[in-house]
C-alpha cells in the first residue's frame, strides 16, 4: 500500500465540557489533539493505512502531547520538525445543542506556519502516494510556500493531490482573502471536498449544480460535495453518485468531515490508486468508497474531539452491516 501524507495544522482543541452555551460561558474543557490534516492522517493509520504528517510544532508541552498522540495513533512523524521561534496552535471550541462548534484560535503565528519550502523534501512522495491538505495553513506565511513546493513534487512523483478547503474564517482578516486563496490551490488538486455550508461562499454560485462544475477546472478529477448526516454525493466530470448518511447520537461534530475524507482516501490507498486510474477506480468501487467514508465520519460524532474518536475499522463494517 501507497502513503498518505498530510500537510498542515496539528494542534490542540479545548472541548468544553458543557453543551449550549457560548465560548466567555464556558468554564471547563477537556483537552484533544486535532487540526484538519492531522486527523485525516490519523484516520488513514487507524484503518490499517500508511500516513506521515509534515508539520511544524513548538518546542514545548503541547508539542510533547501531539507527537506523541499521532505516534499512538500509528501516525508517522519523522517529518514533523520543532521549534523555539512559536508555540503549537490552540484553538478553544463552544458546542452548540446539536453538536456543532464555534472556534477561538491562537496563533500568531503559530510554529505549524513556520515550516518553509526548504524543509520539504521532493524524494518523500512516490507514484501512487497521496498529499492532502486545507485551507488553515494557506494563509500568507512560510508554511503556504511549502505546500506549493509538497504539491508539485508530489505530483511530478505520479502521486495525487487531495484538498478540503474546511474553510475557517475566523483565521483570515478578510474573507475574500480566503477564497481567493481556496480558489488559487483548487486547479492543483486531483480531489476536491467540499462541504454544503462551503460551497456557495468558495464558488460564489448559488445553484448547487453550476457551482460544483465550476469547480472541476484545472487537475480536479473528482468533486465530494457532504451534506452531513444526509451522506455526500460525488461527482466526475461526466457522473454523478449519491450515498446515504448514517443516523447515530450526536456529541461533537469534530473532526466528523475529516475521518469521512480520511475515510475515502484509506479506500483509495486500499484499492493502489494511481494518478492515471483514479477516475477508473471511483467509477468502479464509487459506493464501497462512499459508504465506508459516510460510516467513518458518522461514528466519529458519537464522541469528543477527533483524534480521539476516530472508530476503529471494525466498527465501521459493522454499522455498515446494520
Amino acid at each position: 500500500m501507497k502513503s498518505l501524507y498530510s500537510i498542515g495544522e496539528v494542534l490542540i482543541d479545548f472541548i468544553p465540557l458543557q453543551k449550549g452555551r457560548a465560548l466567555k460561558d464556558v468554564l471547563e474543557f477537556e483537552r484533544a489533539p486535532g487540526g484538519a490534516p492531522a486527523n485525516v492522517a490519523a484516520a488513514v493509520a487507524k484503518y490499517g493505512g500508511k500516513a506521515s504528517m509534515i508539520t511544524k510544532l513548538g518546542m514545548d508541552a503541547f508539542g510533547d502531547v501531539l507527537l506523541e498522540q499521532l505516534q499512538q495513533a500509528g501516525v508517522n512523524t519523522d517529518k514533523i520538525t520543532r521549534t523555539n521561534e512559536a508555540n503549537t496552535g490552540l484553538a478553544f471550541v463552544s458546542l452548540r445543542e446539536d453538536g456543532e462548534r464555534d472556534f477561538s484560535f491562537y496563533r500568531n503565528p503559530s510554529a505549524d506556519l513556520l515550516l518553509s519550502e526548504d524543509e520539504i523534501e521532493e524524494s518523500w512522495f512516490e507514484s501512487g502516494d497521496i498529499l492532502h491538505f486545507c485551507s488553515v495553513d494557506l494563509v500568507e506565511s512560510p508554511m503556504k510556500h511549502a505546500h506549493v513546493k509538497a504539491i508539485r513534487s508530489a505530483k511530478a512523483k505520479g502521486g495525487i493531490i487531495s484538498f478540503d478547503p474546511n474553510v475557517r474564517l475566523p483565521l483570515w482578516s478578510d474573507p475574500e482573502d480566503c477564497r481567493k486563496t481556496i480558489l488559487e490551490f483548487i486547479p492543483m488538486a486531483h480531489i476536491v471536498k467540499i462541504s454544503d455550508e462551503e460551497l456557495e461562499f468558495i464558488t460564489g454560485v448559488s445553484d448547487i449544480k453550476e457551482a460544483i462544475g465550476s469547480l472541476f477546472t484545472g487537475d480536479v478529477i473528482a468533486v465530494i460535495y457532504t451534506k452531513g448526516a444526509q451522506g455526500a454525493e460525488l461527482y466526475l466530470k461526466d457522473r454523478k453518485y449519491d450515498s446515504i448518511g448514517y443516523r447515530v447520537e450526536v456529541q461533537d461534530t469534530t473532526g466528523a468531515g475529516d475521518a469521512f475524507i480520511g475515510g475515502f482516501l484509506y479506500q483509495l490507498l486500499e484499492k493502489d490508486v494511481s494518478q492515471q486510474r483514479l477516475e477508473e477506480v471511483l467509477h468502479m468501487h464509487y459506493q464501497e468508497i462512499l459508504t465506508f467514508a459516510n460510516a467513518s465520519g458518522a461514528l466519529t460524532t458519537t464522541g469528543k474531539g477527533a483524534i480521539s474518536s476516530l472508530p476503529k475499522k471494525d466498527e465501521i463494517y459493522k454499522l455498515l452491516q446494520d
